[in-house]
Order: C-alpha cells, then structure tokens, then sequence
C-alpha cells in the first residue's frame, strides 16, 4: 500500500494509543486501530455494559451486559488482533484536552449527539478545544447522548475518521484536520469546516496560560459544588 510498507506497519506495531471511552466512540476506534495492527491500545472506561448500549458500541454483545467495558473492549479486540496489549461527557472532554496538551501529545477528538458529529485533532501549539470551547456550558444546558440518544451508525462514522487521524499521525503521512475542525450532518450529509486557530488569550495553550495543572473537572464544570477548604 502506498505511503505505508513494512516500515509504517512497524510504526503501528510500535505506537502507543490511549482511547478515553469503550463506547459510541471509542468502540470503532479502538477495533479498527486494533485491525490496522496498532501494538499498544489503552482503553479507560469505568462503565458497564448496558443493553442500552448495544445498538451503537459495536465491541460489545448481549453476553457482555453487565460486564466491565474495558474487559469486554478487550477480549474483542485480541480476536481480532491477538498482539494488542489492551491496557461523554464535558468535564471529560476538557480533562483529556488538557492532560494531552500539558503531556505534548497529539488529540484525535470526536462528538456525536442525535444526527450531529463532529471530529478534531489538536496538536500542541497549534490550538486546543478550550480555544474553541473557553468555559464548558452551564450543567443541564446540552443533553448527553443518554438523554438525546443518538442514531446508531454515527458513532461508526465518526470513530472511523478518528482512527484515520490516529493512523495517519502515527505514520506521519498525509493531512489530518489539525486546525480544523470537520462538523458532520448525518441528516442532510452535509460535510463542512470551521477553522481552529490558537487563542493568545486560551487559559491553556495561550500567551499567558492559567491552567498549567490538572484540575477538579467536575467542579470546573459545575457538575460538583467547590469542596470547602479545611
């Protein structure tokens, strides 16, 4: 395959992936990280298998109800590829924005809710989320795909482009949607992209940057009251 031969297979035999979730998302792209013979793939996820789940999270099966989703992610995936080592919300979200840019890794981020989907992948130096996103949105104010529901062949759609960015940066060959920011309408098709810039202000990546640390999230965003100091 052009742009690929034994030595980018040897790249993705040797990376290092770490997927935040086993579900909508993170299903399709852990399975086809795994089958593009990713080496190593970390998977974090404190869920459980719900019925719920199963019209979208294509790693897991009726069987699997009840059980912990990473240890259900992982048995799939060594099925299909025995050599992998298998290691929504907004408070999430921000936390991985961070924790990826203060460590100087690469982001490979998606969205999905009802018809909508949306895929990113940030590189240290050139924006983050929280130079689109700057405060999370009052608790309550955006449903989560629990509440929303959303339809099941988005997640596939979306976790497909995210392990295309996973694999293309691993390999460094071709154009990922660094400073960019692809929005998808699965109702109409309709494909378009906003730009992302960095922000001088971002209390990130900025000039003048106020986050130089991992954070209380869930107080960040509203989700749990400050806890009083002693």
């Amino acid at each position: 395959m052009p742009n690929v031969g034994s030595a980018g297979q040897r790249k993705l035999v040797g990376a290092k992936v770490l997927v935040v979730g086993a579900g909508g998302l993170g299903s399709p792209v852990s399975l086809y990280l795994a089958l593009a013979g990713v080496g190593t793939i970390g998977i974090v996820d404190f869920d459980v298998v719900d019925v719920s789940n199963l019209q979208r999270q294509i790693l897991h099966t009726n069987a699997d109800v009840g059980r912990r989703k990473v240890i259900s992610a992982k048995e799939t995936l060594q099925a299909h590829n025995p050599e992998v080592n298998v290691i929504n919300n907004f408070a999430t979200r921000y936390l991985v924005n961070d924790a990826a840019y203060l460590a100087g890794k690469p982001l490979v981020d998606g969205a999905i809710l009802v018809f909508d989907g949306q895929a990113a992948t940030y590189i240290p130096g050139q924006g983050c989320y929280r130079c689109l996103f700057p405060d999370p949105p009052p608790p309550g104010e955006v449903p989560n795909c629990a509440e929303a529901g959303v339809i099941g062949a988005l997640p596939g759609l979306v976790g497909s482009i995210q392990a295309l960015e996973t694999i293309k940066l691993v390999m460094d060959i071709g154009e990922t949607l660094s400073a960019r920011m692809l929005i998808i309408d699965a109702l109409t098709m309709e494909f378009r992209e906003i730009k992302v810039r960095r922000n001088p202000n971002c209390k990130l990546c900025g000039d003048n940057p106020e986050v130089t640390e991992l954070i209380d999230y869930e107080i960040f965003c509203g989700i749990a009251p400050p806890q009083a100091v002693a």
